[in-house]
């Protein structure tokens, strides 16, 4: 799969808004057949930055992401609220879904 991590800061003043803002992109990258799962996560050192945590099931999959029209579409609606670019890393990974932590370990709870 490939597994994508990038760090969006917005600007303060679209800070809170930003889940709405990138709604629509978020809800058709998630429709689309070849993710696996796209969810973003707040920082709670800064209120600005948000950190999106994608992953696609191929390099094919991968690539009609960044052909979709909602891709071309947030392209040009996402910047504006954007404080600088997202930094992102990005890696083709031999699995296709989440592994166990096995060093944090949780014991069945009855």
């Amino acid at each position: 799969m490939i597994f994508i991590t990038a760090k969006f800061r917005v600007r303060p003043e679209y800070a809170d808004e930003w889940p709405k803002i990138a709604a629509d992109f978020t809800s058709a990258t998630r429709a689309e057949p070849g993710c696996l799962w796209f969810d973003w996560s707040r920082s709670l050192e800064d209120p600005t930055e948000y950190v999106l945590v994608e992953a696609f099931r191929d390099d094919e999959a991968g690539a009609a992401h960044v052909h979709s029209e909602h891709f071309r579409t947030a392209q040009r609606t996402l910047p504006p609220h954007l404080a600088e670019t997202p930094r992102i890393v990005n890696a083709t990974v031999p699995q296709d879904d989440w592994s166990l932590l096995g060093e944090m370990s949780v014991s069945e709870q009855k």
